[in-house]
């Protein structure tokens, strides 16, 4: 009978306890993954560089194109001070421009990508490819501000965005410069050896564009490219009413696919290097990703367009120490003053019923101390001689 009972409490027990060493044990595998994650995710900050290398009116899709870039990274979460945006030309302001101040990437004008938030790092003859090495290289100035400085490290991972007129191994700044594919290969290469970046995605629309990437050495490197050699990459559409094209292929249909990105979602750089097939852009779009260590199938779209926060979860309490505030003293009011005032012009004496003026007054200490004074002094003076 007694073990009978003590039969009935342990199994008691055994069903109260059970769930509740279950749910611990999961929750403890579920941190562990968590934190697993945190430590080996690799880059713990994000950056952009933006670049658009063209001038001239007929050359506004350019500038829309890195506008529209510019507004995607930051609503994924890279904030403006660790964004580097280079425009070489101000279409907002162009005297040709029929919509001043504004810059648009669709026919139907919906969306204004020059806005009132645009932070532009380097404008107009800033953009060259001197500062565009030097920016990634970080050999600037020592009095360069710090909103035109690339202030990266080894944990960061940095999207490079390059749109404009190419060729068989360069991009022309401006028309008046190139850049060829052995300098950028060059620049990359002093980034990883000044740990400068963990992870570079570089992605260039342009006329013959895997060109561009096809000398890069340094690791963790993912390269993409609109168009093959021999390849033009071309314009989306039109707006009759601005009279130019506003935006190119690639970069509309790598827009289209942002635009269902959010910080927290899963689509890999997979997914997005199956942005703009032949049927779309017209070209054949590259891409390069030897150089990267990590599987593109895994490796998080967010990872470089994005900015999410890794959050270190523990188990652990967290003791809060109550502080004890101390009362505020209660400041002494500054004792009540009473002010006269004195009129500057003070009125003439009033007269009497019987016209006269009246006279001056004086008190009897005053008479009586004036009469003593005179005295003594008259006094004095015989004396004297």
């Amino acid at each position: 009978m007694a073990s009978s009972r003590v039969f009935t409490k342990s199994m008691f027990w055994v069903v109260v306890l059970l769930p509740l060493f279950v749910q611990t044990t999961f929750a403890a595998e579920e941190n562990q993954k968590t934190a697993e994650t945190f430590f080996t995710k690799g880059h713990t900050n994000n950056w952009a560089v933006l670049v658009c290398t063209s001038r001239f009116w007929f050359n506004y899709r350019h500038v829309a194109n890195v506008l529209s870039m510019y507004h995607s990274v930051k609503r994924l979460g890279i904030p403006d001070s660790q964004i580097i945006l280079m425009v070489s030309d101000d279409m907002a302001c162009n005297p040709r421009n029929p919509r001043p101040a504004a810059v648009f990437n669709n026919a139907h004008q919906h969306i204004n990508v020059y806005g009132d938030d645009v932070e532009v790092d380097y404008r107009g003859y800033e953009v060259t490819v001197e500062n565009f090495i030097r920016v990634l290289t970080g050999r600037l100035p020592a009095s360069t501000p710090r909103s035109k400085r690339l202030m990266t490290d080894d944990r960061s991972n940095v999207l490079v965005y390059m749109t404009g007129h190419g060729g068989d191994g360069f991009l022309k700044f401006q028309d008046s410069e190139e850049i060829s594919s052995i300098e950028l290969a060059d620049a990359f290469g002093q980034m990883w050896q000044k740990k400068r970046y963990h992870e570079v995605l570089f992605i260039v629309d342009t006329c013959q564009a895997v060109s561009l990437y096809r000398n890069f050495y340094s690791p963790n490197i993912i390269g993409i490219g609109s168009s093959q050699v021999g390849e033009d990459s071309l314009s989306h559409h039109v707006d009759s009413s601005i009279g130019v094209y506003i935006i190119d292929r690639y970069t509309y249909y790598a827009l289209e696919f942002l635009e269902k990105v959010t910080p927290t979602s899963q689509k890999t750089i997979a997914d997005f290097l199956k942005v703009c097939p032949y049927s779309q852009c017209h070209s054949n779009v590259g891409h390069r990703t030897d150089l990267f260590q990590r599987d593109v199938g895994k490796t998080l779209v967010v990872d470089f367009f994005g900015s999410v926060r890794n959050v270190e979860v523990t188990t652990g309490q967290v003791p809060l120490v109550d502080v004890e505030h101390e009362p505020k003293k209660a400041v002494d009011s500054p004792p009540s003053v009473q002010y006269f005032h004195v009129d500057p012009f003070p009125p003439k004496p009033k007269k009497d019923d019987d016209g006269s003026r009246k006279g001056i007054t004086f008190s009897t200490e005053f008479i009586i101390a004036n009469t003593v004074f005179i005295t003594t002094a008259a006094i004095v003076l015989v004396m004297g001689r």
